[in-house]
């Protein structure tokens, strides 16, 4: 048995981080994956670091929005009808956080930590060589009829403006000015030049974990369904043998309630399904920064990998198989944007982003178990705030005083 002061359990953008930091705080620490760094959720998104996150993703109050969706043809979500039934609580409790009053709240908890995020990325990435994944390019959102563009920003511009977060409203020509290879759709556009991207999110994670084990920290492969109370201690089984530590971090994203339900907590808890697929372009067309195309709910993002299209929402089972039927309707909509040339892989990637209805992270002490604590449910926001939510939560475990105010990220809000 290997005794360490911490155990981080996921290896992810926000396992990897925790980890890191704690390790700062002259902590020994054990990563345990059941798989190599960066190769599930923080493989699979469109790398962006976003400055502007403090607008949710709310639930549709309008009718006319309800019976879009409900017929189940949109590019923005899908869902498994049969799923309906065990994802319906969740999406209630997502509706009574999609308030005006509720994303006010969520803006005003949120934007502390987003105003932190590129800056806590940049110190990870100047120690762990990895500067050269990042680009300070912003990025785009695009809106195909003014009248989308002006229901859609007129309360997210608002807040960017009381928050000072820069943005600027481009026509169609200046979005073309800017990226040259893009066909004229969008009728206006918003380009947030503080948002930051990067070229492989999961060669990010990869490189924070190199550094992690060349600064003296274990990297290894484990089940954190292992995981066990031992004379005061926690415990789980790593490669063959078992490390212990006093405090246990819970970083597992998608699967973080595997561990916690046995232990007795139901947080409202749900995963949003989402694929991604590569493509060369055609000829030397190139984009400069990540664009979304706001009435299909995709991004197109130039990666090492190629130009990667994500999807939209799919709500089914974490482990259902894969059903990438937006990506199909997604298609003729990039292909009439941007240049596509040849498909690189043969079948779209699917992951699972972890989400909670408040759309905030919990970040925190377990209530009922000593040295448990809690770093899951990003949602959309994951890639961002790994590095952010990885020092508040290294903070909480050495009782330093935290850079934000922890207390809208409690585990117990939702008692």
């Amino acid at each position: 048995m290997e005794r360490f002061d911490a155990i981080v359990l996921g290896a992810g953008i926000v396992g990897v981080s925790a980890a890191l930091n704690l390790q700062k705080r002259n902590r020994t620490v054990a990563l345990i994956d059941k798989r190599d760094p960066g190769e599930a959720t923080s493989y699979g998104n469109a790398g962006v670091i976003e400055r502007e996150g403090f607008f949710p993703i709310v639930f549709p109050r309008q009718f006319g929005a309800l019976w879009k969706y409900g017929r189940n043809r949109e590019t923005e979500l899908h869902y498994n009808r049969r799923f309906l039934p065990k994802i319906a609580p969740w999406l209630m409790r997502l509706r009574a956080s999609s308030s005006p009053r509720a994303i006010e709240d969520y803006a005003e908890a949120m934007n502390p930590i987003l105003a932190h995020a590129a800056s806590e990325h940049g110190v990870l990435a100047g120690k762990g060589r990895a500067v050269e994944f990042f680009r300070g390019t912003g990025w785009i959102k695009g809106y195909r009829s003014i009248a989308g563009f002006e229901a859609d920003t007129k309360a997210h511009l608002a807040l960017a403006e009381r928050f000072g977060v820069r943005y600027e409203i481009l026509d169609g020509h200046e979005i073309t000015d800017l990226e040259p290879d893009l066909a004229p759709v969008f009728a206006r556009g918003v380009f947030w030049p503080d948002t930051v991207s990067v070229s492989s999110p999961g060669g990010v994670t990869k490189a924070y974990a190199r550094l992690f084990e060349a600064m003296g920290g274990t990297v290894s492969h484990g089940d954190a369904l292992t995981l066990r109370r031992e004379n005061d201690l926690w415990v789980v089984d790593m490669d063959g043998r078992s490390a212990t530590a006093p405090d246990v971090v819970v970083a597992l994203g998608p699967w973080a309630m595997d561990l916690l339900k046995p232990l007795g907590y139901r947080y409202p808890f749900a995963v949003k399904r989402g694929y991604h697929l590569h493509f060369k372009p055609r000829g030397d067309a190139a984009l400069e920064r990540p664009v979304v195309d706001v009435a299909h709910g995709y991004v197109l993002t130039p990666m090492r990998q190629g130009y990667r299209i994500t999807s939209g929402i799919e709500f089914d089972d974490r482990d259902a198989p894969p059903t990438p039927v937006q990506i199909g309707r997604i298609l003729p909509q990039v292909r009439a944007l941007f240049p596509l040339g040849d498909q690189i892989e043969a079948e779209p990637w699917l992951g699972a982003r972890p989400c909670l209805p408040d759309s905030m992270p919990i970040v925190g002490p377990a209530p009922r178990h000593p040295g448990l604590w809690l770093n899951f449910g990003h949602g959309h926001l994951g890639f961002t705030l790994g590095p952010a939510t990885g020092r508040l939560v290294s903070e909480l475990i050495t009782r330093e005083m935290p850079f934000v105010d922890p207390a809208p990220f409690s585990p117990l809000r939702f008692r």
